[in-house]
């Protein structure tokens, strides 16, 4: 099975409170990109956003210019679906991320539980490449830390500390915060997760 035959089979048999990701509200990612202080008319890509509720709320806030990436077809569908009218104040773009070709940068660079999934090394350094030439501004990235999951929807992942993502991204970018934070799964489990936010150098 691809990697895109298995997410579609996720978005298009689970329901968003059977899915350990799932965030009503995504309170941190809104207070990390809030604290960017970026105009309105700032260019934000939600990488793996499916239909999180992540580009509802940025555009309740006002936010003129926000794409979303997800390698699931049927996860941007639900997204389109739930939003109605306002899906048109959407890029959608579905692709994996390690075959993504940009067509513009982006002032805020958004990961939240994507990056994780690139377990070989060849993938990592085609994702890295892309937020060097395509991240403008800022990086937002969460991802499992060491005292996470190792699994997630049956695939293995690669676990990160904060020193880690350091490392991987600090040729271009300084880190400007950073923390481990617990994610209450609808299911009430527990995953941890590590959040950096880098500043383009």
């Amino acid at each position: 099975m691809t990697n895109k035959t298995h997410w579609e089979n996720v978005y298009d048999t689970k329901l968003p409170n059977e899915v350990s990701w799932t965030q009503e509200k995504p309170e941190t990612s809104l207070q990390l990109i809030a604290n960017c202080k970026l105009p309105k008319t700032a260019k934000i890509i939600d990488i793996g956003g499916g239909d999180s509720n992540l580009v509802d709320y940025l555009l309740e806030q006002g936010f003129e210019n926000i794409t979303v990436l997800d390698i699931s077809e049927k996860a941007i569908e639900k997204a389109k679906f739930r939003l109605g009218k306002l899906s048109e104040k959407v890029k959608w773009i579905v692709s994996d991320i390690t075959e993504f070709q940009p067509e513009e940068t982006y002032d805020i660079w958004h990961d939240r539980a994507t990056f994780h999934f690139l377990t070989e090394k060849e993938q990592i350094e085609k994702y890295k490449t892309l937020v060097q030439n395509y991240a403008s501004n800022y990086l937002i990235m969460a991802t499992f830390s060491n005292n996470g999951p190792l699994k997630c929807s049956g695939l293995e992942i690669k676990q990160y500390t904060i020193r880690d993502l350091v490392g991987l991204f600090s040729d271009k970018f300084k880190i400007i915060d950073s923390f481990y934070q617990d994610h209450q799964t609808p299911f009430n489990t527990v995953q941890n997760f590590v959040f950096c936010i880098f500043k383009r150098i």
